[in-house]
């Protein structure tokens, strides 16, 4: 996402986004966040809908930065605003509750695997129900990831 549309959503200034993350380098490597060329901010800028006084992608004060999504999450922890703070603890909550929900499916793969032990060969219906509770608690396939930043279709 855009500065300028992550300070709307927060409800902050571009420029209080700006300051947070100069003020936090630390906080935000290249995998989140990379600042836009000044080719590919005339691109991104010339979308807007907006009407400018000046002509659109000219004139541009500040190149934008671009945040991925650990980028967003890590910016709502250094704004002040209520709506980054609100997010933070969103997240944080989050985050909380996916871990109890991994420990309760790691105690249920533990139980099917003690019954899997006490069965033994010996009910062959009971083993393929069983077979299926392991399937439904492994973790899905991840999907093939998407390189991010801007993609230019080499249009002019």
């Amino acid at each position: 996402m855009l500065d300028r549309d992550l300070a709307k959503l927060y409800r902050v200034e571009t420029r209080a986004v700006n300051q947070a993350v100069k003020r936090n380098q630390d906080r935000f490597p290249e995998d989140f966040m990379f600042q836009l060329t000044l080719e590919e901010a005339k691109a991104v800028l010339s979308l807007r809908s907006q009407i400018v006084i000046l002509k659109r992608g000219q004139h541009l004060k500040y190149l934008p930065y671009v945040f991925t999504e650990h980028g967003v999450v890590m910016l709502a922890n250094v704004l002040k605003s209520p709506v980054a703070i609100r997010a933070s603890i969103q997240v944080v909550r989050a985050f909380v509750h996916l871990r109890q929900f991994l420990a309760t499916n790691q105690q249920l793969a533990r139980k099917i695997e003690a019954l899997e032990k006490k069965v033994g060969k010996h009910d062959v219906d009971l083993q393929g129900i069983l077979a299926m509770l392991r399937k439904l608690l492994e973790p899905p396939p991840l999907a093939p990831r998407r390189s991010f930043g801007f993609m230019s279709s080499g249009k002019k």
